[in-house]
């Protein structure tokens, strides 16, 4: 298992934490998603390492951005 830590800019909310939650289980390999709405840390474990265009493509699709910076920020 991998396990990578994001930064996303904006959430500021349950229903945010939802979100990007979704959106990042939807990823092939994802086996969890845990959101820190303090920090706005999103932790993502999985099977295998996970493509920077598809994170990028699940935060925007739940409508943020990723900030530089995390373990696994593309």
């Amino acid at each position: 298992m991998i396990t990578s830590t994001y930064r996303v800019v904006g959430m500021t909310c349950g229903h945010c934490v939802d979100a990007v939650s979704t959106e990042m289980a939807k990823l092939a390999g994802v086996t969890g998603v845990e959101v820190d709405l303090n920090s706005g840390a999103v932790k993502v474990t999985s099977t295998g390492p996970l493509a920077a265009a598809d994170v990028v493509a699940a935060v925007d699709e739940a409508g943020y951005e990723l900030a530089a910076g995390g373990t696994g920020a593309p």
